[in-house]
């Protein structure tokens, strides 16, 4: 840990605040303004769908500006866009709500790419503990953003329209922070290393399988979180039971991160995704199980200790499926395809949670959870095949 990798871990902090608040209201709000209670959860869906839409241009941007000018950039539209959303929950416009959504998404995919700015912070033989010490700045997020939500809520006339407002004055306290982060020149394609097109590096083994355990694990856990506050506002558990649940589930999420790093430099990236993969299916079976509010708890708080091992441990392989002059192209393409996925999701959440209910939901997302395990297997085998043949040669 050093002192541009702390203010990194604190500006995902800010950030984390940000995601967990608006997975928070965001249902809560759409589904009061909603001209359909199906529809309620399209903020969400805006927020993560604006992710996939922006994460080309950001790399772009990143690539041009440099790391730094570029996270100032997406802060600055954070600022702007959770302003136009306490506007609109103030006036009550669903569709200029999900377009401040939407457009916030040029924020997350920018801060969605802290992960990979951390392993040039450090020499290359603590990029783990890197990826792993930022991401856990996500811990101020577990606590800050519902209780963020909570005392805010009433600020203003609007319910929540409080909560957005705050919510640029956390983005103007990270433009502030990023600030001070000086981060080394990104390596940019040359004449003499243009770099392998991105069907080609896409066609490795290591970047299918790192992306489909990223995206895949995240949409799981985003299937679930979206739909949380609603399931259970439905079974009638009061707001503050939410905030609670989602306080444990973001613990779970980020608390792992202090040891994250060391378990997978200890016993491998495929080691510590299949125990998250097998904490992934825990989830599952304890949500099942009933809806009391220690069943909320427990299940959410495993599925984000299983998000955790799953999205470092494939964030760590992914370092391994790029050359650093392919280092924009390649993380684009892997956030573009995680929030792609993370879109279906959000939007599948609520229409299933509102028709469907929880149960169906969470059997819904043993799909998913089956895929990953699949392309685990089928890249350890891969693997293993590959070590060999070297060993032959």
């Amino acid at each position: 840990m050093n002192r541009r990798l702390l203010l990194l871990a604190l500006c995902q902090g800010f950030f984390l605040t940000n995601n967990v608040t608006f997975i928070a209201i965001n249902g809560l709000v759409g589904l009061r303004l909603a001209p359909s209670a199906w529809l309620a959860t399209l903020p969400i869906t805006a927020y993560v769908a604006g992710g996939a839409i922006f994460a080309g241009l950001v790399a772009r941007h990143q690539r041009a500006w440099g790391r730094r000018r570029a996270f100032q950039a997406g802060l600055a539209v954070a600022i702007a866009t959770t302003a136009l959303c306490a506007w609109a929950a103030l006036t009550g416009h669903f569709w200029w709500l999900v377009a401040g959504a939407t457009l916030a998404g040029y924020y997350n995919a920018n801060a969605g790419l802290y992960r990979f700015a951390a392993t040039e912070l450090v020499e290359p033989a603590f990029k783990e503990r890197a990826i792993s010490w930022v991401l856990a700045g996500g811990i101020i997020g577990a606590f800050a953003g519902p209780n963020l939500a909570r005392l805010t809520r009433n600020v203003l006339p609007a319910e929540f329209a409080g909560a957005y407002a705050a919510l640029a004055v956390v983005a103007l306290a990270s433009l502030a922070t990023v600030s001070f982060i000086r981060f080394p020149p990104l390596t940019l394609p040359t004449l003499a290393a243009p770099g392998r097109s991105l069907a080609e590096i896409a066609a490795q083994p290591v970047f299918i399988a790192a992306v489909i355990a990223c995206a895949l694990g995240y949409g799981v856990m985003n299937l679930l979180m979206a739909a949380t506050p609603i399931a259970m506002a439905m079974c009638s558990h009061p707001f503050e039971s939410t905030a609670i649940v989602l306080e444990w589930h973001v613990l779970g999420m980020f608390v792992p991160s202090f040891f994250t790093g060391s378990l997978i430099k200890r016993f491998g990236a495929l080691r510590v995704m299949t125990v998250g993969l097998a904490l992934n299916a825990a989830c599952i079976a304890v949500a099942l199980s009933g809806v009391e509010l220690m069943r909320f708890v427990i299940a959410l708080f495993t599925l984000g200790v299983g998000w955790n091992f799953l999205f470092i441990g494939g964030t760590s392989l992914f370092t391994e499926a790029y050359r650093p002059e392919e280092k924009t192209k390649a993380q684009a393409a892997m956030d573009t395809l995680v929030f792609s996925t993370m879109t279906l999701t959000s939007f599948s959440s609520g229409a299933l949670v509102t028709t469907q209910g929880w149960t169906w939901l969470n059997l819904g997302s043993t799909l998913p959870v089956v895929l990953i395990g699949a392309a685990l297997v089928w890249y350890a085998a891969n693997r293993r095949t590959a070590l060999r043949a070297l060993s032959a040669t």
